[in-house]
């Protein structure tokens, strides 16, 4: 995965759609895994961090929607 910086770039479309893909490789790898076929398991922790990573930033946003909306609404 790319740098947290150019992730935070990404539209939330975006964001929505890598953290998809990284949910469908995960599954694959753990698929991958348990049948003995995975070679390289120091990915399944890599991906992990991602997938943390984009939900983190996912909340974020929603976070901050959320705080806009609430001042919109007092005023």
């Amino acid at each position: 995965m790319s740098a947290a910086s150019e992730v935070r770039e990404l539209s939330d479309d975006a964001l929505e759609q890598r953290l998809s893909e990284a949910k469908e490789e995960l599954f694959n790898l753990r698929f991958a895994h348990a049948t003995g076929q995975l070679d390289n398991t120091t990915r399944l922790g890599v991906l992990k961090r991602d997938i943390a990573r984009l939900r983190t930033l996912r909340r974020e946003r929603e976070i901050e929607a959320a705080e806009t909306l609430a001042q919109q609404e007092s005023r």
